[in-house]
């Protein structure tokens, strides 16, 4: 009996080390890749030698630059040609599943953190990409910090409903969660957007509101997805959640300074969850 309890917890240590080695070589490799697409020749910033000391003529020729310039977008393509044959069990990059997905029981949990991570990475970009906004690289690390302080500061949320809860105790249930999700993604802050500089007066506070504007949609469509809303929407949600959170940006915003901020924003959720649903 020791012996397998032993073996147990070795095997849960081994698992967890691969898990991390995994995440960390994902966003490594997200890196080089966002590394290499600044040297495309395609792009306008195609020179990837630097230039020689004291000005001198480089050598070899300038056409080298050109030609490495060239192999590197051929790479980039190969990459993301690879990309779009990876399977991705027919979901699609950005659809956002109920919190039950992600926050499995013990036995299912590194499953539900791996989907956790993927989902949120690709909702993070879509959210950069309708925002317009400038971003350090997405890093999976990051949405891996915030699922385990989900289960560790707001455990109790995830405690099955009753089977004959109504649609209250189901609304104020993804409301709170919803909130502490976003609490959560803003005290990580594994999506870091930013403004061009000289753009506002105050840049910390726009990107902050930046910020805001970008999470605040993602933790909005996971609770739309674990509300009775329409399954079938699929990465609608994140455009319906991202529509909503514009509109009361304004009552977001303050809840989000204040001392009990999940407190604060929970029934703004809960409201906007009843009329979405």
């Amino acid at each position: 009996m020791p012996g397998s309890l032993v073996e147990v917890q070795v095997t849960g240590m081994l698992r967890e080390i691969s898990e991390e080695v995994r995440i960390n070589l994902k966003d490594r490799l997200r890196e080089m890749r966002h590394a290499i697409r600044r040297h495309r020749h395609d792009t306008g910033n195609a020179s990837v030698l630097p230039p020689p000391p004291g000005g001198r003529t480089p050598f070899p020729l300038p056409e080298i630059d050109g030609l490495v310039s060239r192999a590197v977008s051929v790479f980039d393509d190969a990459m993301t040609m690879a990309e779009t044959l990876v399977p991705h069990d027919g979901r699609g990059h950005s659809k956002p599943m109920p919190f039950d997905t992600y926050f499995r029981p013990a036995g299912n949990l590194i499953d539900g953190e791996r989907a956790f991570r993927r989902d949120m990475y690709y909702l993070a970009k879509s959210m950069l990409a309708r925002r317009n906004a400038v971003a350090e690289p997405v890093q999976e690390a990051g949405f891996a910090a915030v699922h385990a302080a989900m289960l560790r500061q707001h455990g109790n949320l995830f405690q099955p409903l009753k089977a004959d809860a109504g649609e209250t105790e189901r609304t104020a249930r993804a409301a709170a969660l919803c909130a502490a999700l976003l609490v959560e993604l803003l005290r990580a802050r594994p999506v870091r957007p930013r403004l061009p500089e000289g753009r506002v007066a105050n840049v910390l506070e726009a990107e902050t509101v930046l910020a805001v504007s970008v999470l605040a949609p993602m933790a909005l469509a996971v609770a739309l997805a674990s509300s009775d809303a329409d399954a079938e929407s699929g990465s609608d949600l994140l455009d319906i959640a991202a529509l909503a959170v514009e509109a009361r940006l304004n009552r977001i915003m303050p809840a989000c300074r204040t001392a009990d901020p999940a407190a604060e924003l929970t029934p703004i959720f809960a409201m906007l969850i009843f009329h979405l649903r």
